[in-house]
């Protein structure tokens, strides 16, 4: 789409062709690609550059033209239910008494305050910039008000879905600064050139406050990437610690109701009252008792004695060596056979021959 403005009073108004003294095309179709190279005399490089959302910023001078890509922000969306903060590229193209300005968005800006009290179009060019910079300041204010949101729900977060939209509003702020620090380096360029190129005293002083304010966005843009970057670390192990703790409180659940599954499995075991109805019943279900804590601890011998095993064969393999050591030489079989001895010992104590994994040294005796 292609618009012309005029100047009147100091704001913009809508004009024609033979009076606009401002040019604006906005998502341009191939037609009016053509148009512009062949109007404005352009390399059509330097033009998909202007449309490219990758393009960095630059400033090109010609004897008669001045030709700028500058980085805007683009309007926030929401994708997924992440929100995406992205920039965009505009051209500027800048001739004597004539602006003309190449916008990949339809989105006209010229309703601000910025744009009040223009005389030319130079001033609206640097109050473009001037905009485009505390629409900057605005997306970073939201974007502060998002993390903070985003931290709150983090913190009594088990899921990974506002970790993610964390780690996609960091990656946003990344570009932003890029994009910030670019437009930083083509105000530096441009003010250099701006006696040469024809710009008055006061637009120079507005030039200078515009670099000024763009400094201060991009170091505000890069405190807020670097906390935000810092600090992701940790919210990830945050939401890791919420999950151990519900796994920890299920895991109590679970041990409180065992034994009571335990008692009643072994209370209404029905048909083994039928099997032992010529025993009593208390030696019937004391033998029963003992045969479940036998099943159980060689279950555990065996266990313990696996998880040894494979441990040793990782290990001595890394290390070229084909023996297993005994259990008793292992951590965990140590401790298993220390337990033992310290439970059963005076029971399966004996004075020679080895006890279960090796000997149980001899007690002094009292």
């Amino acid at each position: 789409m292609r618009a012309y403005f005029e100047i009147k009073n100091g704001t913009m108004v809508p004009s024609t062709a033979e009076e606009g003294n401002i040019c604006v095309f906005s998502a341009p179709d191939d037609r009016e690609k053509q148009q512009i190279i062949e109007s404005l005399d352009i390399d059509p490089y330097d033009l998909d550059s202007a449309l490219d959302p990758d393009e960095i910023s630059r400033v090109e001078f010609a004897p008669d033209r001045v030709f700028m890509i500058w980085k805007q922000p683009k309007t926030a969306t929401m994708e997924q239910q992440a929100i995406r903060f992205e920039v965009s590229s505009v051209g500027f193209y800048r001739t004597p008494g004539m602006l003309t300005m190449i916008i990949g968005e339809n989105v006209l800006p010229f309703s601000a305050k910025e744009f009040q009290g223009v005389v030319s179009p130079d001033d609206v060019l640097l109050r473009y910039l001037f905009h485009t910079i505390r629409h900057y300041l605005g997306h970073l204010k939201a974007i502060k008000q998002i993390t903070v949101e985003l931290q709150s729900k983090i913190g009594a977060s088990m899921e990974n879905r506002y970790l993610l939209q964390m780690f996609d509003v960091s990656e946003s702020l990344i570009y932003y600064l890029n994009a910030i620090e670019a437009n930083g380096a083509a105000l530096s360029k441009l003010r250099g050139r701006g006696e040469r190129i024809g710009l008055s005293e006061d637009q120079i002083d507005f030039l200078d406050d515009t670099i000024l304010e763009n400094n201060q966005c991009t170091r505000q843009a890069r405190i807020f990437s670097t906390v935000l970057s810092g600090l992701m670390d940790a919210r990830g192990t945050i939401v890791n610690n919420n999950m151990n703790v519900l796994l920890k409180n299920l895991t109590i659940i679970n041990v409180v109701f065992l034994p009571l599954n335990l008692i009643a499995s072994i209370g209404g075991m029905s048909e083994y009252s039928m099997m032992t109805h010529g025993m009593n019943w208390t030696i019937s279900y004391f033998l029963f008792s003992m045969f479940m804590v036998l099943i159980g601890w060689l279950t555990w011998v065996a266990l313990i004695r696996y998880i040894d095993k494979g441990t040793n064969r990782r290990v001595n393999g890394a290390a070229g060596v084909r023996s297993v050591p005994r259990a008793e030489d292992t951590k965990s079989g140590f401790y298993l056979r220390s337990w033992f001895s310290r439970t059963f010992g005076s029971l399966l104590r004996r004075k020679s021959g080895p006890v279960l994994f090796g000997k149980i040294p001899s007690s002094k005796k009292c």
